[in-house]
């Protein structure tokens, strides 16, 4: 009886040496989670906005060519202009932030004069041809700029009255 117990504790003397030791390779197992590939994407370069773009050689198009501002802003002119702004913009636009369209506030800064203009006298004629105009247009959702047939001179007092907006 006494060789029982004796290979009884050889038995488990072998389990253990066997078992121990070896290290286990894990086998992959299939999944159906893509495995993250981490690649290196080239940073574009921010782009600007339309509404917040400077641009000071695009004229536009329409019938003004030339528009010379006197170095002090004429507040009658200026004070005409507000009420037309208000009686014909302020539907889509607000003087100082971005509602249906872009506000006027620092127009001054980022745009010419005539390009100013043109835009008041002929939107139909920028949205489709020029291509700042064209822009803007996708900016702000694809409402277009309505034609509210003003005359050069009440185009003009708006242009004043935005040189005031500060």
């Amino acid at each position: 009886m006494a060789k029982i117990p004796k290979i009884i504790l050889l038995f488990f003397i072998a389990v253990l040496l066997g078992c121990g030791g070896k290290e286990e390779k894990k086998s992959e197992s299939f999944s159906y989670e893509k495995k993250e590939v981490q690649k290196e994407t080239p940073k574009k370069a921010e782009t600007v906005p339309a509404s917040k773009r400077i641009d000071l050689t695009n004229k536009g198009l329409g019938p003004i060519t030339s528009v010379t501002l006197a170095s002090d802003i004429d507040h009658t002119m200026a004070s005409q202009g507000e009420e037309v702004f208000k009686k014909m913009c302020t539907a889509c636009h607000r003087p100082d932030k971005k509602f249906i369209g872009p506000a006027p506030l620092g127009i001054h800064d980022r745009r010419t004069p005539e390009w100013i203009m043109n835009m008041i006298l002929n939107p139909d004629e920028m949205v489709q041809k020029d291509p700042l105009a064209k822009e803007l247009l996708m900016e702000f959702n694809g409402s277009p700029m309505a034609n509210q047939n003003l005359t050069e001179e009440e185009a003009r007092a708006v242009l004043e009255y935005f040189r005031t907006l500060k």
